[in-house]
């Protein structure tokens, strides 16, 4: 015996080479053939990634795909590959790796189980769960009756059993909330009931696994098993008595915006660890321990996610990817050869399929869910994942698995997750049903009726911006005349591959698109919402912050769905550029530039482009000390009259003075430039029909301001266009706010038209914050809505903008 071990185990590596300068291979050696053997995984599954974007897949397929094709299946059928990158006795240190930075993951995955949320689970998710375990495990084990007496004679026949039960039985939760979260079904109800229903199937798909480890050792004794079975009990009971209360304890030393000390961070790592090796001198694998220990600690408190910030980065990017290599060198699809094994394959796939689609469509029909609803639940909850691989890893170490088996299986899982998205983009698209919902009425800032509610919803995805915001706001709030101001404040989050990501998805509520409301939650969990609702205590605005969820290519439909749903008449948004000390502006996240220019491209409702340069200062102004000093720059046009009409609101503010400029051309100068005026279309919607020309709005601004002396009107009269406009803005860089038009009409801004390179902000804007401009206040570049879709100076842009590569953060 010791001499068949001496052969099956190669030599053991050494650690590091001393260079090929004194005749070393460094892929002899066992670091440096590591870092090799991770720097190609990286760089294959990104690659694969990138390729399956568009497609909508989660990254756990380009994964599994980029470890079947390192393995035996297409590279290592090379034997010269194989031997030089993934040789037999470097596969120790590769699988340890590997299932280290699965212990973590899985310390993350145990991190998103709410258990208080499994508690208040709805009779539907419990049923839609219940179904998808029952009948796809009933299923699997029929299945495997097939497989045993086929391709699978002589493994242990309970074990087999249990392992085929549960692999067909499993729904990946964290695969489900990306794919989810993809298609904008996060707060729907399919969505709410997707999710439910498959944490409650990945806490059974635990309980089975530990339930098929126990029974698949090597002892044949069916006691052991028994014992192995009831140690696991044993330490999730003492775990659940011992972790929680020693947890709760670290969690309220812990306090929002304080840095965590690393004290604590270091022992909870160093307590999974422990726990993994528990389990694993149990019989069980590590991970169960660290997924036990992430399951238990509190939620509450920055804690749980300083730990995730702290972890998920080096695991899930680094050392995860090696597991499905790992996965990937056991799997050889050459081994399912001959109609037989394709016949079985085609078999487990339509079984898999079979149990879960119909066990979730015959529930959701017995609780009056309609039917296309309930064949898109079937296809979600038939999604796979890491789980899947994991307990058909474990299943081919424990020899309950054989290689055609695996094969199967794996080839299974990824097909199975494949065809979710397709086929629920097919059959269920709630996010192009909202687009089309009913028309509302005030979808501009000008109106006829200007005591009528302002519903405005201001988008942000930084803390830092959220004074001067506030400020915006409370000028914006008038004297609280009529129906006042509503304000919807959106933050925009990034939905990546980042497991905190997919915690961020646990607090969706149902009131719209991906965004969740957060009434009811910690205070002390989100800074800006605290901000917001002392905004809204303080100046009686009726306030709801929310957050949308998404990836950076389609948050912008988020912010027009919204605005659609909400009914707001305009959405502001933040410049992509931030003030730095010396003044200058300075692109902070370069991709949020792409998401304004769509939304300006898409959106219901007009919408403004907010240059902060410090409204106010750094902290929220209280209403009694309102003081600024408010500019409008009229050339005309459609835009140029929506900034007016949001400037006359805002003089309704006690403490705020507003100057408008008018600028007309020079008597001797008329007729040099040609003159374009954006004119109303016979596209436009009811909504902006039968607005007042420029003449009568400024008819109406003499007027009021004869009356009123917080209004200042004045006309200039311009011969050299750039110069003139220039000087004129000299007047009053002392200013606290400009607001412009995005497009405004007439000959001279026609001619002041220059080449930028944020044509977002139009020939206006581009001059107020260009680094020859001699005024720092802050700017609001304001575009009404036409009623055609389209933005004027953004169409050429618009092949760009749709077309442009993002730049998604990881």
């Amino acid at each position: 015996m010791a001499t068949n071990a001496t052969k099956a185990c190669p030599a053991p590596m050494k650690a590091t080479s001393n260079g090929v300068f004194q005749g070393d291979n460094p892929i002899d050696f066992a670091l440096p053939l590591a870092i090799l053997q991770i720097v190609i995984v990286i760089v294959l599954t990104r690659v694969l990634a990138y390729i399956l974007r568009p497609l909508r897949q989660p990254r756990v397929i380009a994964e599994v795909i980029g470890g079947i094709m390192l393995g035996p299946s297409l590279l290592g059928r090379s034997k010269v590959f194989l031997d030089a990158v993934f040789p037999k006795k470097s596969l120790t240190v590769l699988e340890t790796l590997a299932n280290l930075g699965l212990l973590f993951f899985l310390f993350l995955a145990g991190l998103e189980i709410d258990t208080k949320a499994l508690r208040h689970t709805g009779k539907k998710a419990l049923g839609i769960a219940l179904a998808g375990i029952t009948l796809p495990f009933a299923l699997g084990i029929g299945t495997s009756f097939v497989l045993k007496a086929t391709i699978s004679k002589g493994v242990d026949s309970t074990a087999f059993l249990v392992f085929m039960g549960v692999a067909l039985s499993i729904t990946a939760f964290p695969v489900l909330a990306r794919i989810l979260a993809e298609l904008k079904l996060l707060t729907t109800e399919i969505g709410r009931l997707a999710m439910s229903a498959a944490a409650v199937n990945d806490v059974a798909a635990w309980i089975l696994l530990a339930l098929a480890i126990a029974l698949s050792g090597s002892n044949t004794s069916p006691l052991v098993s028994l014992w192995v079975f009831l140690s696991g009990c044993a330490f999730v009971i003492g775990a659940a008595f011992i972790i929680p209360p020693i947890f709760r304890w670290i969690a309220r030393r812990c306090h929002e915006g304080e840095p965590i000390e690393e004290t604590y961070i270091c022992a909870t790592l160093a307590v999974v660890l422990v726990c993994g090796f528990i389990t694993d001198a149990i019989g069980i694998h590590s991970m169960f321990g660290a997924f036990v220990v992430g399951v238990l600690i509190p939620k509450e408190g920055p804690f749980a996610g300083a730990l995730v910030e702290k972890v998920e980065d080096l695991v899930s990017g680094l050392f995860l990817p090696l597991y499905f290599v790992a996965s990937g060198l056991k799997t050889n699809v050459a081994t399912i050869q001959g109609a037989q094994s394709w016949g079985l394959l085609v078999l487990v796939t339509l079984t898999a399929c079979f149990g879960k689609i119909l066990g979730t469509l015959g529930v959701s029909l017995a609780f009056k869910i309609p039917m296309r609803e309930a064949i898109t639940l079937g296809f979600l909850m038939n999604t796979k994942g890491l789980v899947e691989l994991i307990v058909l890893n474990i299943g081919k170490d424990r020899k309950v698995l054989n290689d055609q088996t695996f094969a199967i299986m794996v080839l299974m899982a990824l097909f199975t997750t494949f065809i979710t998205t397709p086929v629920v983009m097919a059959v269920y698209k709630p996010a192009r049903r909202a687009k089309k919902e009913g028309e509302y009425k005030h979808r501009t800032v000008e109106r006829e009726n200007t005591n009528s509610q302002l519903r405005i919803l201001t988008c942000f995805h930084g803390a830092g911006s959220i004074p001067s915001m506030i400020n915006l706001l409370e000028a914006s709030r008038g004297i609280e005349k009529g129906e006042g101001l509503c304000v919807y404040a959106l933050h925009l989050r990034e939905l990546s591959e980042r497991s905190s990501a997919i915690l961020m998805v646990h607090k969706v509520r149902k009131n719209g698109m991906p965004f969740w409301n957060r009434r009811g939650v910690n205070a002390h969990a989100d800074q800006v919402v605290v901000a917001f609702q002392a905004f809204q205590q303080l100046s009686r605005v009726n306030v709801r912050p929310m957050t949308a969820i998404s990836s950076m290519s389609d948050i912008h439909e988020d912010i027009c769905t919204t605005a659609a749903r909400k009914k707001a008449a305009i959405v502001i948004l933040p410049f992509h550029k931030h003030q730095q000390l010396d003044g200058s502006l300075e692109t902070t996240r370069g991709d949020y530039r792409w998401v304004n220019r769509r939304v300006l491209l898409e959106a219901p409702c007009s919408v403004g482009i907010f240059v902060d340069r410090g409204l106010g200062g750094s902290s929220q102004v209280s209403a009694q000390d309102v003081s600024y000093s408010v500019v409008v720059l009229f050339f005309g046009g459609r835009d140029d009259r929506e900034a007016l009409a949001y400037g006359l609101r805002m003089a309704e503010h006690p403490g705020i003075a507003l100057t408008v400029f008018r600028f007309v051309v020079s008597p001797e100068r008329v007729g040099e430039i040609v003159n374009v005026e954006v004119s109303n279309t016979n596209n436009e919607s009811q909504s902006v029909k039968n607005l007042k020309s420029d003449e009568e709005i400024i008819s109406e601004i003499r007027k009021i301001s004869s009356a009123d002396e917080s209004i200042k009107f004045v006309e200039k009269r311009i011969e050299n266009a750039a110069a003139d406009v220039r000087s004129a803005i000299e007047e009053v860089r002392r200013s606290n706010l400009f607001l412009v038009g995005r497009m405004p009409g007439g000959e001279i801004a026609l001619a002041i038209r220059e080449n930028s390179e944020c044509p977002e902000l139009g020939p206006v804007g581009s001059l107020l914050i260009s680094p020859e401009s001699s005024t720092k206040a802050s700017v609001l570049v304001i575009q009404q809505y036409n009623g055609t879709g389209t933005a004027p100076d953004l169409a050429s842009a618009g092949t760009e903008v749709l077309t442009s590569t993002d730049k998604d953060s990881d």
